[in-house]
């Protein structure tokens, strides 16, 4: 078997040994990053809705700047909601702050009854520059 090329961001590496998953994988020319919450430095979820949201993308974002890219690098986006009917829309008015100029990448948007005591969850894949690791 093939060593995983395993990408960790500053902290948190107490919230991937505890629950036992890598925050991110590169392969192929590719980055596959688990899907990230709204979770304090101590895994306890921000209360807050837009909160949550804003620091799920900034824990994503930690992982891809120590994979040396960016969030325009991305180019699939799966985001997790619980009760998505009432807070779309106020999750959604976040989104802009971190998602940049188009073309987007694409997204699937899914409805969930359970995210461990979160609201929101964010996983992508993104491009790797040529010649990257992975």
């Amino acid at each position: 078997m093939t060593t995983r090329d395993v990408v960790f961001p500053p902290n948190r590496h107490a919230l991937y040994e505890r629950d036992r998953y890598s925050p991110a994988v590169r392969s192929n020319g590719f980055l596959f990053v688990s899907g990230q919450v709204g979770s304090r430095e101590n895994g306890s979820p921000e209360p807050d809705l837009r909160g949550q949201v804003r620091l799920a993308f900034q824990n994503l974002n930690a992982i891809l700047e120590a994979a040396g890219i960016t969030f325009d690098d991305v180019v699939d986006v799966t985001v997790f909601m619980v009760d998505p009917q009432s807070q779309f829309e106020t999750m959604w008015e976040v989104v802009p702050e971190f998602w940049g100029a188009a073309p987007y990448p694409n997204i699937t948007a899914v409805g969930v009854t359970w995210l461990n005591g979160f609201q929101f969850e964010i996983k992508v894949i993104a491009k790797l520059p040529e010649g990257a690791a992975g």
